[in-house]
């Protein structure tokens, strides 16, 4: 599975301009870095689908807007990519994102 986080908007957005956003593909983790990364993936997953359609337009003029995509290699869906707001984050998402700014290399490197 890879995992990619993309950042737009904030306060130094000109800075990130043209980044390519940050990818962990899970067979360069250990075990339980995979299993830990897979489980923060499903609950965001089910928690975005779950707050999706009560979910209104929740901007902040400075708020940041955090892209994940994931992409299994194995599900025809693939990929699924959540975006979520500073404004907006549900906890698992904020979980997922927390455990990717420790985890991913700077974007672009």
């Amino acid at each position: 599975m890879r995992v990619s986080l993309a950042t737009h908007g904030g306060l130094a957005a000109g800075l990130r301009l043209g980044r390519r956003p940050s990818t962990v593909d899970t067979s360069g983790l250990t075990g339980a870095e995979a299993g830990e990364l897979t489980r923060l993936v499903e609950a965001a997953r089910t928690a975005s689908a779950r707050t999706a359609a009560g979910a209104g337009d929740a901007r902040g003029g400075d708020a940041m807007t955090y892209e994940v995509t994931v992409d299994t290699g194995v599900d025809r869906a693939d990929p699924v990519v959540l975006r979520q707001t500073d404004t907006s984050m549900t906890a698992e998402f904020a979980a997922l994102l927390r455990w990717l700014q420790e985890h991913l290399p700077p974007a672009g490197a």
